[in-house]
């Protein structure tokens, strides 16, 4: 007769492993990453999308402008448009692939291909009307100056007289 060592029991040894624990649970719920679970889905529909070239865009504020900065390798300036309508700025541009023989072989492909579009809503202190750009290296950069007009102001606070009660 062989013996056969058992390192857990189908059945619980004590009544309190059966209960939930909402702790354990919220620590699950904590540990949850939803991008996690769809990142597979979402990395294999932009695959197959035309144009699934994104570009980083940084957008920030400085003390006298807004400014845009794009990541744009290998872009030339007629590659790119900036328009401009009210107090949006629309960034657009196209990379195309390149020409290609057929009796090439390709070994990887990684470098993505097609058009791109972004547009910002800028706040209403910008004059696009002096706006900027200029594309070197590879990096766009968009300046549009900003007038003081938003600028946050300190009301002071005085203090209060005596003032006559309204009558009821």
């Amino acid at each position: 007769m062989a013996l056969i060592r058992r390192t857990q029991s189908p059945v619980p040894a004590r009544s309190s492993e059966m209960e939930w624990d909402p702790f354990a649970s919220m620590r699950d719920l904590m540990n949850w990453d939803p991008l996690r679970t769809l990142a597979p889905r979402i990395i294999r529909t932009m695959g197959e999308l035309p144009g699934a070239f994104i570009p980083g865009i940084d957008v920030r504020e400085t003390k006298d402008a807004y400014v845009v900065t794009a990541d744009l390798p290998g872009f030339k300036e007629q590659d790119v448009t900036v328009q401009v309508s009210g107090n949006r700025v629309t960034l657009s541009g196209e990379r195309k692939m390149e020409k290609v023989e057929d009796t090439d072989t390709w070994y990887l492909c990684e470098r993505s291909q097609g058009s791109f579009s972004r547009t910002f809503t800028l706040p209403d202190d910008a004059h696009m009307d002096n706006a900027q750009a200029d594309l070197r290296e590879g990096v766009l950069n968009l300046r549009v100056p900003r007038s003081g007009e938003n600028k946050p102001r300190t009301i002071p606070v005085q203090k209060g007289g005596t003032q006559a009660s309204p009558k009821a």
